[in-house]
C-alpha cells in the first residue's frame, strides 16, 4: 500500500509530545495533541468560574503543552503563526481525532502499564494501515505490542526523537519483526525530507544506541573523575570543544539534560543489562544519588553540576565540590595539550593532540576516549548492526564532532590498539579484523565515495548517499573543481549548474571570494551549457560577513583607496549576480551575516535551511552594511507598488532591522518578520538537501523561463521627511539610555542613506544612488578611532563594544 502523512496525532503533551507537535507545525503538519483529562480544578479555574465540563479544563494539559511551543525559548517552533496547526484534545472527548490520523504518537511517561492502556485505545479507534510509533527511550517494541492487533503491529515502530525536537537531528528507529518494511522505507524517507532528521537503525535492547554509548560516556567520565582526582570543571575544560563535543561538555550537558532524565536512563541500562561488561559504569555515583535526593537537578532545579548567583560584581558561576558537596568558585584551567587542541583546524587534529600528549588534561582524555571506543565498538551487532548507525547516532543525538569510530581512525587504530593492550585492555575481535582484514581503518574515501568496514561480512561496504544529496566534498575528489583561490572554489554540480563554494575561514567575504563570484558570472554568461548558479559550502556556516580584520587594517593604514576598491567590487559583484541573464540561487544556512546576508539578497531567489540566523549586524563594530544590503532591504520594505509607494513605511522598517541589528531566529523569520526573504524564497529542513534543493530550484527556473531583471531606476525615497523622522527616533533611543551616543552618530549615517541623501520627499533615484550612499557612509565611519575600537574590541572578545 501507499502511505501519506497529512494529520498526526500525538497522546501525551509534556516536553517531548510538545515539542514534536511543534516540529510537525515547522514542516506544515497539522496534529492533534491529546492528554488526560484533570479530575480537580486549579485555583485560577475555579475563581474564573470554570467547572471540569469547560474544555479549557479538558484540554488543560494539552493546552499547557501549546503555551510551552509559545513560550520556549530557545524557540521550539519556526514562526508564532504555525501555533494554529496544533489542536488540542483530550483522552476521553476527542479520541476520534485518532481515526483521522495517518500517524499515531505515543508520547507518555515510561510505565510499560501505562503505554499498554493508551495503545488499547488507539487500537480500537485507528483506521486500517495508519502508522502508530512510541517515542520511549527504553521499553521494549515487543512488550509494548503484546497483544496488540495483526494490522497494528504491521504499523508499529519507535520513533524516538531527541530533546529540543527542533534542534536535534537525530531520530532513532527501532522496528519489529511484523513491522512492514515498505512503511518504514516511507517513515525514513518522510523523517529525512520532510522532517529534516537524521535516521538512524537501532536494536530493541535499553537505550537503544546513543543514549546506551553517551550515557556510557557521561558515567565513565565521572568514574575516572573521582578515580583521579579531578574537578567537575576541569573535567569540563577537557572533554568539550578540544575533544570535538559540545561546549556544555559533560556536566554542563548533564544539567542541560536534567539529573533525574540521566538517573532514570543509566538505571534502565544497569537493571536491564545484566551481561553488559561495563555494567557498573552504569551504576550511578554515590554523589549523583545525593543530588537526586536533595532536588539538585541540573538548569530545571536552578542547581546541579553548576549554580549560578548573583553577587555584588554581578553573574558568577559556582561548581560544585562532589567530596564536600557544597559550591565554590569555578576555576579557569590551563594545560599546553588543550591549547594546542583548541588552536587545531578540525576535530581529526584535536583528538589526535589530545590522545598523543602526557599532560594531565590529555592523560584525562585518553582514558575516557579509549574506554569509550571499546565499550562502542563491543556493542555492535547488539544495539546496532554497523559502525555508521553507531556514529551518527552520536554526532546527531549528543552533538560529537566526530562518532567513535571516526575518533579511532583520526588517533590512528593500530599504534592506538597496541597501546590500550599494553594497558590490559581486551580489544573486541571485530576491531583486530579491521587490522588484519582491512586496511587499519573504519571508513575509506576512494574517489569522492566512502565505504565502511561491515563487522559481519568483514569488507567495505559503500555508505550509500540519498539520490537527493549533492555533496560538494564528494566532487571535489571527483575532479569537478573548474576554478579555485585562496578563498572559494567553482564546482560543476552537473546538469549544466555551477556552485561558487565559499571556504575562507568563517566564510567571510573577501577579494578572493568575491573574484570567484565574478568568474561564475562570467561563465554564467559566456558558456551556452552553463545553465545556472548556487551559492552554497559545507561548512559549519554560510557567511559570518565581511572579513573585520582586513577592513580595520586597511582603516589604521588610512589604506582608503583600497578599501574603497573592496566596496566597489562587493557592489559590483552583487549587481552583476542580480541582473544576470540567467538564474543564480543562494543556498544560506545557520549564520548568514552582513555581508553573508548581502551576497544572498543579490540572487534571483534564495533556497534556506531552516535554521537559519540572518542579518545586517554591521552597526555592532560602528559600520553600516556596505554590500548593497540597505538598499536591497529598503527596496523589498518598499515592495512592488510604484503608484502609491510608501517610502516612510518602507525607511522606518528597514532603520529598525539594520539600526537594531535584527536577527532572524529561523528561515520563516527572515521572510516574515525582517524581508532579507522574500514570500517566494523557499527553506528545505534537511541541511544535508540544501545544495541538491537550490540546484533544482535553479533548474525550475530554468525549465519556467527565466526573464532576467531590470535594474531599478524609480525607486522613490523619502527624503527629508524620513531623515527628520528617524533622527528623532534615534535621539529617543539615546534619551532613553539605550543606545549610547556614538550609536546615534551610526544611526545618522545609515539614516541618510535610506531617506536617499538631503533631498526632497517622494524623489525618484536608482539603486547606483543607494550604493553611492552606502559606500560614503561606510568609509567614513571606517575613519573613525570609535569604530576602529569596536572592530578591535569584537576581534579580541568576540562580542560588541558599546562606546
Amino acid at each position: 500500500m501507499s502511505y501519506q502523512i497529512k494529520r498526526v496525532t500525538i497522546i501525551g503533551s509534556g516536553v517531548m509530545g510538545s515539542g514534536i507537535a511543534a516540529h510537525l507545525a515547522n514542516a506544515g503538519i497539522p496534529s492533534y495533541i491529546l492528554d488526560i483529562v484533570p479530575k480537580e480544578l486549579t485555583e485560577d479555574e475555579k475563581k474564573a468560574g470554570l467547572t471540569l465540563k469547560a474544555p479549557q479544563v479538558r484540554n488543560r494539559l494539552a493546552l499547557a503543552g501549546i503555551e510551552h511551543v509559545r513560550k520556549g525559548k530557545p524557540a521550539l517552533i519556526y514562526s508564532q503563526k504555525d501555533l494554529a496547526y496544533i489542536t488540542p484534545g483530550n483522552m476521553e472527548d476527542n479520541l476520534d481525532f485518532i481515526s483521522k490520523s495517518d500517524w499515531i504518537i505515543e508520547v507518555v511517561t515510561e510505565r510499560l502499564d501505562i503505554k499498554k492502556k493508551v495503545f488499547d485505545q488507539v487500537d480500537k479507534y485507528r483506521k486500517q494501515g495508519s502508522i502508530t510509533s512510541s517515542n520511549t527511550s527504553g521499553i521494549k517494541l515487543k512488550d509494548m505490542a503484546e497483544g496488540r492487533s495483526k494490522d497494528f503491529k504491521e504499523h508499529f515502530m519507535i520513533t524516538h526523537f531527541f530533546n529540543p525536537v527542533r534542534y536535534m537531528k537525530l531520530l532513532e528507529f527501532i522496528v519489529g519483526d511484523e513491522t512492514k518494511q515498505e512503511m518504514v522505507s516511507f517513515m525514513q524517507e518522510f523523517a529525512e525530507n520532510v522532517l529534516g532528521k537524521g535516521v538512524v537503525y537501532g536494536k530493541d535492547t535499553p537505550n537503544f544506541i546513543a543514549n546506551r554509548v553517551g550515557v556510557f560516556s557521561m558515567l565513565d567520565t565521572m568514574k575516572v573523575m573521582v578515580e583521579d582526582k579531578y574537578g567537575i570543571d576541569e573535567v569540563d575544560a577537557i572533554v568539550g570543544k578540544p575533544m570535538g563535543r559540545p561546549g556544555s561538555a559533560a556536566f554542563g550537558t548533564g544539567d542541560l539534560v536534567g539529573l533525574d532524565t540521566l538517573y532514570h536512563v543509566s538505571n534502565n541500562v544497569y537493571e536491564n543489562t545484566p551481561n553488559d561488561e561495563k555494567r557498573d559504569v552504569f551504576k550511578v555515583p554515590e554523589f549523583i544519588e545525593k543530588m537526586v535526593k536533595q532536588g539538585w537537578l541540573g538548569d530545571k532545579s536552578g542547581q546541579g553540576f553548576y549554580k549560578k548567583i548573583k553577587d555584588e560584581k554581578g553573574k558568577k558561576k559556582l561548581v560544585l565540590d562532589y567530596n564536600t558537596m557544597e559550591y565554590k568558585d569555578s576555576q579557569k584551567y590551563k594545560f599546553d595539550s588543550l591549547t594546542m587542541a583548541k588552536n587545531a583546524e578540525t576535530p581529526e587534529e584535536k583528538i589526535k593532540i589530545l590522545a598523543s600528549s602526557d599532560d594531565r588534561a590529555a592523560k584525562f582524555a585518553w582514558k575516557v576516549t579509549k574506554d569509550t571506543l571499546v565499550y562502542a565498538a563491543n556493542r555492535i551487532p547488539e544495539i546496532a548492526d554497523d559502525i555508521v548507525n553507531i556514529d551518527n547516532a552520536m554526532k546527531w543525538g549528543f552533538n560529537w564532532a566526530l562518532g567513535p569510530f571516526e575518533t579511532w581512525d583520526a588517533i590512528g587504530l593500530a599504534g592506538s590498539v597496541e597501546k590500550m593492550e599494553k594497558e590490559g585492555i581486551k580489544i573486541s575481535d571485530n576491531v583486530k579484523r579491521v587490522l588484519e582484514k582491512g586496511y587499519g581503518r573504519f571508513y575509506l574515501d576512494v574517489k569522492g565515495e566512502k565505504f565502511y568496514f561491515d563487522f559481519k561480512t568483514g569488507t567495505y561496504q559503500p555508505i550509500v548517499r540519498r539520490n537527493n544529496v549533492i555533496s560538494l566534498e564528494s566532487l571535489k575528489k571527483k575532479g569537478m573543481i573548474l576554478k579555485e583561490n585562496g578563498s572559494a572554489r567553482l564546482i560543476d554540480i552537473g546538469d549544466g549548474v555551477i556552485c561558487v563554494e565559499f571556504n575562507s575561514k568563517m566564510n567571510a567575504i573577501d577579494d578572493d571570494l568575491i573574484a570567484m563570484i565574478n568568474n561564475g558570472v562570467d561563465m554564467l554568461e559566456s558558456r551556452r551549457d552553463i545553465v545556472g548558479m548556487v551559492l552554497g559550502n559545507e561548512g559549519e556556516t554560510f557567511s559570518a560577513g565581511a572579513n573585520i580584520f582586513l577592513i580595520l587594517m586597511a582603516a589604521q593604514n588610512k589604506e582608503w583607496k583600497s578599501l574603497e576598491g573592496a566596496i566597489d567590487g562587493l557592489h559590483n559583484a552583487n549587481m552583476r549576480m542580480k541582473y544576470a541573464t540567467k538564474p543564480i540561487v543562494a543556498a544560506p544556512f545557520n549564520m548568514a551575516l552582513g555581508g553573508g546576508c548581502e551576497v544572498s539578497m543579490h540572487t534571483h531567489k534564495i533556497r534556506a535551511y531552516a535554521e537559519l540566523y540572518m542579518g545586517l549586524v554591521e552597526v555592532g563594530v560602528g559600520v553600516i552594511p556596505a554590500g548593497g544590503g540597505t538598499k536591497e532591504l529598503y527596496l523589498r520594505a518598499l515592495g512592488d507598488n510604484v503608484v502609491k509607494p510608501d517610502p516612510i513605511k518602507a525607511a522606518i522598517h528597514t532603520f529598525e532591522t539594520i539600526g537594531m541589528a535584527k536577527v532572524s531566529m529561523s528561515a520563516k523569520e527572515a521572510s516574515e518578520l525582517y524581508g532579507f526573504l522574500r514570500p517566494t524564497d523557499q527553506i528545505t529542513l534537511n541541511k544535508d538537501n540544501l545544495i541538491y534543493d537550490a540546484k533544482q530550484t535553479v533548474l525550475a527556473m530554468v525549465k519556467e523561463g527565466f526573464k532576467p531583471l531590470r535594474p531599478r531606476t524609480d525607486i522613490v525615497v523619502a527624503g527629508r521627511e524620513a531623515l527628520a523622522t528617524l533622527r528623532l527616533g534615534a535621539r529617543n533611543l539615546k534619551l532613553g539610555g539605550y543606545i549610547s551616543e556614538y550609536d546615534e552618530f551610526v544611526a545618522d549615517k545609515l539614516i541618510n542613506v535610506i531617506g536617499g541623501g538631503d533631498v526632497a520627499p517622494g524623489t525618484v533615484i536608482d539603486e547606483q544612488r543607494l550604493l553611492d550612499l552606502e559606500k560614503e557612509a561606510f568609509l567614513s565611519l571606517c575613519g573613525e578611532q570609535k569604530t576602529q575600537d569596536r572592530i578591535q574590541y569584537m576581534l579580541m572578545n568576540n562580542k560588541p563594544l558599546r562606546n
